[in-house]
């Protein structure tokens, strides 16, 4: 058995040689452990990678949980949360909806268009559950295999306005990748997209899209 001393310095020279790692991998690709660093905060209300993917996996749970009163509750105050079926954000068109709304999905059955489905061009006309069940956890993404820090992981032919559209969103995206075809092109990957803006000094969710592959 080692001595307390003997264990003590090998847990030193662990973090010690993480954190050399982490920076060896920041300096030559640009990310972190945790993620792409965001190199110039526009916020007061800027959080670590850390902190922010916290904050985001606290927002995963409550929607694979179906707690739509908490997910209420993390609602910006005063723009609500948009629902974009797709990686852009049309604020003309996508459904936006006020926290008391939201508190009420899991009983609310109307109808609502969320946008028009990619290809047919036909209109997405579902309740909240079930808008939620196909366009938002339609994965489970709490086991996503790569998260993406105010960074889009993978794009597909959607366009990617999300910091256009939200000039001064932070943003988090669970990502799962698909299978392989000929000339390993991978497809059937999709990304939830969970964005957040400040509001009297704390970070509001005000957007959640899914991005996914198409053909």
């Amino acid at each position: 058995m080692k001595k307390p001393q003997t264990q003590v310095l090998c847990v030193i020279a662990g973090i010690v040689a993480g954190v050399l790692i982490s920076s060896i991998i920041y300096a030559t690709t640009g990310f972190s452990l945790f993620g792409r660093v965001r190199e110039n905060p526009t916020s007061s209300a800027d959080l670590s990678n850390a902190e922010l993917a916290a904050l985001a996996f606290g927002v995963l749970d409550n929607i694979k949980e179906g707690d739509f009163k908490a997910l209420s509750q993390v609602a910006h105050p005063e723009l609500g949360i948009v629902f974009s079926p797709c990686a852009t954000i049309t604020l003309a068109t996508n459904k936006c909806f006020q926290a008391e709304q939201i508190a009420l999905f899991g009983t609310d059955t109307n109808l609502y268009v969320w946008g028009v489905h990619t290809g047919s061009g036909e209109p997405i006309e579902l309740t909240p559950v079930d808008y939620f069940a196909g366009f938002v956890f339609d994965r489970d993404y709490t086991s996503a295999s790569v998260v993406g820090i105010n960074y889009v992981v993978r794009s597909g032919n959607a366009l990617e306005n999300i910091t256009d559209v939200l000039t001064d969103v932070q943003f988090v995206d669970f990502y799962i990748p698909g299978t392989e075809k000929d000339g390993g092109e991978e497809y059937d990957w999709s990304t939830l997209r969970l964005g957040f803006e400040e509001y009297d000094g704390s970070l509001w969710l005000t957007v959640i899209l899914r991005s996914e592959w198409t053909a």
